[in-house]
């Protein structure tokens, strides 16, 4: 990419190099010669010998020992010559970034998720980018229920995906492929060897796991009950540990469990209210923010790769709970194959 003529004559405050300069410098170390450089540069023999002068008349500093047939630098000029190496690097880098953005590429983008959603979703939608070779700065964080809205406000991120309806006006939602839940206890606990359906009174009386708590807006099945006691978890990683443990029973997305099912390491309780229940995740962004490129690649690929993992690790037929509905902003469910925008 050739660099603007103005560059030229830019120079760093405190360093009385131009990056003219710095160019005929470079060009002549690395070609031995006033002519072999004006050649490289394809400008006069006259034009490189005066900034080369220039920079010692500007520095004060000797960079060439003249004593030889053959031009050197000196100690002093392969120093100088490796800080112009490093300008002109510089140079090169923002010229580039300059015009990477100028191509839609966001200089960043800020994504919060809510932690029921696998996050094997947002890694291969981190991949899309990478594949892209996008030169937009990533910056994904995972939260939890109203912890992901917060999130998304403050610290202005892009996109979040989250399970609650978005409570911020002005924001644009679309439908991801729901997430499929169970109602999980350890095969050695007491409720996984009930020969009948427990009642209500009956699975209050045993120990919940919930990760930070929850909220009524997750119309979960169990959100009547009034435990005997409840454990906050930090995360679902914490909560399967606990889980298998044996602590208590606990929903768990079935996309995060599979091993367990399969193995039947976990398994549902069975009591008589719903043990499954369907997540139904949005992807959120603000109407008024349009979505750089590296937004909608990461959005499209959002969607599609939920939409390949929607029905794996499922076993039986349907649930029992959906999730809550958008109340706010807009909402849609986007067409195949659309673009998320």
């Amino acid at each position: 990419m050739s660099s603007p003529s103005w560059c030229g004559w830019c120079t760093i405050p405190g360093v009385p190099i131009t990056l003219d300069q710095a160019r005929a410098f470079v060009a002549l170390a690395h070609a031995g010669t006033f002519q072999g450089a004006a050649d490289e540069l394809k400008k006069s023999h006259t034009s490189v010998l005066h900034a080369v002068r220039t920079i010692e008349e500007q520095t004060g500093l000797a960079v060439l020992d003249r004593r030889g047939y053959r031009t050197r630098l000196t100690p002093v000029g392969e120093r100088v010559l490796e800080g112009c190496r490093k300008v002109l690097a510089a140079e090169r880098d923002l010229a580039a970034a300059c015009e990477e953005m100028r191509t839609g590429w966001e200089p960043r983008l800020g994504v919060v998720f809510d932690g029921v959603v696998p996050p094997a979703w947002v890694l291969a939608a981190a991949g899309e980018l990478v594949r892209a070779r996008s030169p937009t700065r990533l910056d994904v964080r995972a939260e939890f229920l109203s912890g992901v809205e917060e999130a998304f406000a403050r610290t202005s991120a892009d996109l979040m995906v989250t399970v609650l309806p978005p409570s911020l006006e002005g924001v644009r939602s679309f439908a991801l492929p729901p997430l499929p839940a169970s109602l999980l206890v350890h095969r050695s606990h007491p409720l996984a060897s009930a020969t009948r359906p427990a009642s209500s009174a009956e699975l209050a009386a045993h120990v919940v796991l919930t990760v930070r708590g929850s909220d009524p807006r997750l119309v979960m099945p169990t959100a009547a009950l009034e435990p005997r006691s409840t454990v906050h978890l930090q995360d679902f990683a914490t909560k399967k540990a606990a889980l298998l443990a044996g602590l208590g029973f606990g929903w768990m997305p079935d996309a995060l469990v599979e091993a367990e099912l399969r193995r039947k390491t976990l398994v549902r309780v069975v009591w008589e209210g719903a043990s499954r229940h369907r997540f139904e995740p949005r992807l959120v962004h603000r109407a008024a923010d349009p979505l750089g490129r590296a937004a909608r690649l990461f959005a499209d690929a959002l969607r599609q790769t939920g939409k390949g993992h929607t029905g794996k690790g499922q076993t039986g037929k349907g649930q029992t709970g959906k999730g809550p509905r958008d109340r706010r902003g807009s909402s849609a469910t986007l067409p195949r194959g659309s673009p998320f925008w």
